[in-house]
């Protein structure tokens, strides 16, 4: 097996440990004990848990190519990458988890992300320290949607997280309705959520638009 042991063997088995069981899970040990080596075989690869998230990190976001099409608005080209980002990142449902651990200035294929984004962003008419928030917000927002919606995240069976959604909205729906109308009035979708599909295109759609509107400011201000 010691002479099999790839770097992406065990970097794959460890997203699906922290798949099923979060990335907290994740142990040089665990590892070990899953892949039947010795911890000093993973040694090898990695010399700790820092460098194993790094490589799971870069690993998740590896096969995204950022800018196969580099023609059209950079709008719709940074819309793309967004876009693009929260697609890979919610193949795994421990990505989220690992690129919030990591620096992510340390993740190759991350950086590559950053880049594009970056030089869109100032392809827009922004500033350098202003492309740089914007990319970090929209960068932030992209893992956030991958980690967010349509994840039970206690590990529940479809019943129990069912009835646990069914007793959280009937205890917001019994909220005072004059000091919460609307929570009282919107618990179900508020509890219920919707598709992970909408959820991730309305969340691009609204992280982009932002921007848009900035970038359209900024072109009127200067005509």
């Amino acid at each position: 097996m010691m002479g099999k042991l790839t770097r992406d063997a065990v970097i794959e088995q460890a997203l699906r440990i922290g798949d099923d069981e979060g990335l907290q899970a994740v142990t040089i040990r665990r590892l070990a004990q899953d892949l039947g080596v010795t911890p000093m075989a993973l040694y090898w690869h990695f010399k700790n848990k820092e460098q194993l998230t790094v490589g799971m990190g870069d690993h998740l976001v590896r096969g995204f190519a950022t800018e196969e099409d580099a023609t059209g608005p950079w709008n719709e080209r940074l819309r793309r990458l967004v876009g693009g980002l929260v697609d890979v990142l919610r193949r795994h449902a421990c990505a989220a988890s690992v690129l919030e651990e990591v620096d992510q200035m340390e993740v190759p294929s991350f950086l590559r992300v950053w880049d594009t984004a970056l030089g869109l962003i100032n392809q827009a008419g922004f500033t350098y320290e202003e492309s740089c928030l914007i990319a970090r917000y929209l960068l932030k927002g992209a893992i956030a949607l991958a980690g967010g919606e349509a994840r039970d995240r206690h590990g529940r069976s479809d019943l129990e997280a069912a009835e646990a959604r069914r007793v959280k909205r009937l205890g917001l729906q019994s909220l005072p309705r004059d000091s919460y109308p609307h929570i009282v009035e919107m618990a179900a979708p508020l509890v219920d959520g919707c598709s992970a599909e909408v959820y991730d295109t309305f969340g691009v759609d609204l992280l982009i638009g932002g921007v848009e509107v900035m970038a359209a400011r900024r072109t009127a201000s200067s005509a």
